[in-house]
């Protein structure tokens, strides 16, 4: 297969040598007040994307990878990343926790890198397919996926539905074709794909981006404007798209795996722990197709559980209180 997919980033606002600080989208989704309970550790995210620079936030998080691109020949030993994307990509989803540069959302998290896409971050439908199915032989827990393309390929979707069958959450970038207005419909592939989890992007301010693709498949929505990560050469960059956004998702499941695992006392399948990400968001007061079911919020069931006891406890001071 010939045709491409591409990365999509919206667009590229600043590179900076140093940073230091919890990224805003980071700290907007709660992930911070979840470390006390775990940082994703044993939980392994299998990135398909550009690769991932040998970044001092991200080294010691990497556990393996293969390239499948055209990139150093060809080499599958070489899964270096020339573009960016990829390395940005990581350190939202685990850059560790260091009292230095930034902190990604489940910073102890293993990464599993799959250049799918080369140093022009395009990548051919065949790459993609095999990057799935490499994932799924190393058994990974979740696949992050910020790209897409317009094609629907039978053979991309039959991988997909082959990972969600050995229950591997799939988590997609929306697209950043979006017009702004809910009344009509952008699509790119895999993200549209009803098995796979597709992230929106919202803004700081918690209003959906004039980027943000909109359609019925959104799942949920996560910060993707001005989102502060690791990039090239052990800097860092502002970035803006639904690729920025999907990795807020992937680095929330891996903590809720966790979480929720240990809750049961089992593995949870795949539609299991969908249904747990869903019950971790919060409504924004968007149309669904923008939205979806709103934002990721990694403590709204802890905001609940603290209402029901107050609720409690004002029944029992005022017994009069009807039901």
């Amino acid at each position: 297969m010939e045709n491409y997919v591409h990365v999509i980033p919206h667009k590229v606002i600043v590179n900076v040598a140093e940073a230091n600080e919890v990224p805003t989208g980071v700290d907007l989704i709660q992930a911070p007040k979840i470390w006390p309970t775990t940082k994703g550790k044993g939980i392994t995210v299998a990135i398909l994307d550009t690769g991932c620079d040998n970044h001092p936030e991200l080294t010691e998080r990497i556990i393996g990878g293969r390239n499948f691109t055209d990139d150093d020949g060809g080499n599958p030993d070489i899964f270096l990343d020339y573009n960016g994307h990829g390395t940005h990509v990581a350190g939202t989803i685990a850059a560790q926790e260091n009292k230095q540069g930034v902190v990604g959302v489940a910073p102890e998290a293993n990464l599993l890198i799959v250049k799918v896409l080369n140093k022009k971050g395009a990548g051919q439908y065949d790459w993609i397919i095999q990057g799935i199915h490499y994932a799924i032989e190393q058994k990974v827990d979740i696949i992050s996926m910020s790209l897409g393309g317009p094609q629907d390929v039978p053979e991309l979707h039959e991988a997909i539905k082959k990972a969600i069958a050995h229950h591997i959450l799939v988590v997609c970038a929306a697209g950043n074709e979006g017009d702004g207005d809910e009344n009509t419909d952008e699509y790119a592939y895999p993200g549209h794909y009803n098995e796979v989890i597709c992230v929106g992007a919202i803004n700081h301010e918690r209003n959906p981006t004039d980027f943000t693709n909109s359609h019925n498949e959104i799942d949920l929505v996560a910060p993707g404007e001005e989102i502060l990560s690791t990039h090239l050469n052990g800097k860092y960059a502002t970035l803006s798209g639904t690729s920025m956004a999907a990795p807020h998702v992937s680095g929330a499941l891996a903590l809720i795996k966790n979480i929720v695992n240990d809750l049961f006392e089992r593995e949870l399948t795949e539609p299991e722990l969908y249904a747990q990400l869903i019950k971790r968001t919060v409504p924004l007061g968007f149309s669904p197709k923008l939205e979806g079911s709103g934002l990721v919020y990694l403590t709204v069931l802890d905001h609940l559980q603290n209402i029901f006891e107050a609720e409690k406890k004002s029944l029992v001071l005022n017994p009069r209180v009807p039901l």
